[in-house]
């Protein structure tokens, strides 16, 4: 509990004018605007929330798989299933 409480005391709201600097650094970059999509939105909100324009990535990864029931598949209901 004690690290719990150590971690969320260290969260901090995002920087927005760093958010803008990285946002025109990507928007400078040699590609049309806005055409990394969503990709755009998490880099420079990552940067916000590290406080420096260019953000840092831990050498470690990992990729979180989630699932869930919906509840509407017991009414035939299927994203896969055609009729």
């Amino acid at each position: 509990m004690e690290l719990l409480q150590e971690t969320l005391s260290k969260i901090q709201e995002p920087n927005r004018n760093v958010e803008e600097l990285a946002q025109r650094r990507l928007d400078n970059l040699t590609k049309p605007l806005g055409s990394l999509g969503v990709l755009e939105e998490i880099a420079s909100r990552l940067a916000g929330i590290q406080g420096q324009a260019l953000p840092k990535l831990p050498k470690e990864k990992a990729i979180i798989v989630l699932a869930g029931d919906h509840g509407v598949t017991n009414e035939g209901v299927s994203a896969s299933h055609r009729r």
